[in-house]
């Protein structure tokens, strides 16, 4: 699904009614007959509809004609002046009149009265107040328009965008619908992703309207949420004459006495994942604790050097990082691995902590990095509050992939993925993975990827997707979802998705 802005729609809507001459009503009717199709019609029979005066208040009177052609109950309010009604907007709403639909008024304190008594007596209450221009405080009568759909709705669907939100940057604007269900049209809008907005939104659809392909293309930025379509495709499928040497060999560098766990954890995900040949780098003190550990992996320590410089030469992909200690020995080792590494490598948990005042190195590979911050590394590596980051999570991970040529996975809700110029946002995943090994895991899972020969962005793109569905399947019947059972149940989800 593509993402878009407020303005993006603004042009996407001006191209094709000024330049492909497609009439906006029809785009409204198509609309219309989307929210329609979310509409569970052998449940629901009565319904409240509340129409602002422009288009998203247009798209309101047109669902309402359909409902009563269907025999639906259905009960229009109006907040504003009809004489106001933008063009398309007026033509539903005289289609809507003429056709005998009630619409009432929303002016005055006696109007919401009967406003609240008509909700709470209604299966559905469809909110097409404000689309997605909103960008003042809402006040006054639609204020209080507002706070009483929430308090009285059973079940709210909004259209396009909640009404009250910014749906660029997910502020409320005072006050906001609490949707159950957001049926949205073209673009998953960018406001949708901020952490507060979850509760707002409920479940969202993105509906094709039918705005042409080369429209979008033109006009929209190459941002995207990940979908299991996207993922399906970009699995191929395995030969059957292939064997383990046409699956690429991983070099996991991890982990230090007390930290055992990480190295295994990124090392088994990526023998689970699919890697044809894993090698754990690691001290020489914990090698034994790590062989007994890993069956199908081969382990080597830091005084091996001969072997070391091999296995580098061999390796498709390298993982460095998770647990091996935020001090100058990491740092020392991550220089060394970025100068002599041929292959894409992913940096991870330590590697990340010992960039904060070191960032000029990772200009010197000459090979493709991918970078795994969750928000607190994200902050000691860039300098920024961790609020900051957490509210701009798209705008800091394209700015800090693009100024240092990396790929940059922002881990939390809503995991973004960018090279600078092209972004993905990982849809998958739960706080039911919310402990200690997760990033570890995710590791694994990339570095077996790129291992396994997908380019750099698709396999953190497949792996971020993965990691958080295994969470999400785990979770309907585990309170939490440690990083062993994901572990464990990778290559079961993989077979899942793919067939």
């Amino acid at each position: 699904m593509r993402i878009g802005t407020a303005k993006v729609s603004r042009e996407i809507d001006k191209v094709c009614i000024e330049k492909l001459k497609i009439p906006g009503i029809v785009l409204m009717e198509n609309a219309a007959l989307k929210v329609i199709n979310n509409i569970k019609m052998s449940e629901i029979n009565s319904f409240v509809i509340v129409c602002g005066k422009g288009n998203n208040g247009g798209d309101g009177f047109a669902i309402a004609r359909h409902l009563h052609i269907k025999d639906k109950k259905v009960q229009v309010f109006f907040i504003g002046n009809p004489e106001a009604l933008s063009g398309d907007c007026k033509t539903n709403y005289i289609i809507a009149s003429n056709l005998g639909i009630k619409i009432c008024k929303l002016n005055n304190i006696e109007d919401l009265d009967y406003f609240r008594s008509c909700i709470s007596a209604s299966e559905m209450v469809i909110d097409c107040i404000f689309g997605t221009g909103l960008t003042r405080k809402v006040e006054g009568i639609y204020e209080q328009v507002i706070g009483i759909i929430n308090e009285n709705s059973r079940n709210t669907l909004s259209v396009d965008v909640p009404s009250g939100i910014n749906s660029d940057d997910g502020e409320v604007m005072g006050i906001c619908i609490n949707a159950h269900n957001t049926v949205s049209f073209q673009l998953y809008k960018r406001g949708f992703l901020k952490y507060s907005s979850n509760k707002f939104i409920g479940k969202v659809v993105v509906e094709d309207i039918g705005i042409p392909k080369e429209v979008i293309e033109e006009i929209c930025p190459k941002e995207f949420v990940l979908h299991e379509d996207f993922i399906k495709k970009a699995i191929k499928p395995r030969d059957k004459h292939s064997n383990k040497g046409d699956f690429g060999r991983a070099l996991i560098i991890s982990g230090t006495e007390g930290f055992t766990g990480a190295a295994y954890i990124s090392t088994e995900t990526a023998v689970r994942s699919g890697a044809g040949l894993v090698t754990v780098l690691c001290p020489k003190d914990i090698q034994n604790i790590l062989s007994c550990k890993l069956t199908e992996a081969m382990t080597i320590n830091f005084t091996q050097k001969e072997k070391i410089e091999e296995v580098m030469c061999k390796a498709r992909a390298i993982a460095i990082g998770p647990g091996m200690g935020n001090n100058l020995w990491t740092f020392s080792i991550l220089e060394q691995v970025i100068e002599k590494s041929k292959c894409p490598m992913v940096l991870d948990a330590d590697a990340i902590n010992v960039l904060q005042d070191h960032k000029d190195i990772i200009k010197k590979s000459s090979n493709t990095l991918v970078l795994t911050p969750h928000p607190g590394e994200m902050s000691r590596l860039t300098g920024l509050d961790i609020d900051y980051i957490n509210e701009n999570r798209i705008k800091v991970a394209k700015e800090f992939a693009l100024e240092n040529n990396v790929i940059l996975l922002l881990k939390g809700y809503n995991t973004v993925i960018t090279d600078g110029k092209t972004t993905f946002i990982n849809s998958t995943g739960n706080s039911a993975m919310a402990n200690g090994g997760m990033g570890d895991c995710l590791t694994g899972l990339i570095t077996s990827f790129i291992a396994q020969g997908y380019e750099p962005l698709e396999a953190t793109c497949i792996s971020a997707y993965i990691h958080g569905y295994c969470g999400e399947k785990l979770s309907n019947e585990m309170f939490c979802v440690n990083a062993k059972h994901v572990m464990e149940y990778i290559p079961y989800a993989i077979k899942e998705i793919i067939e």
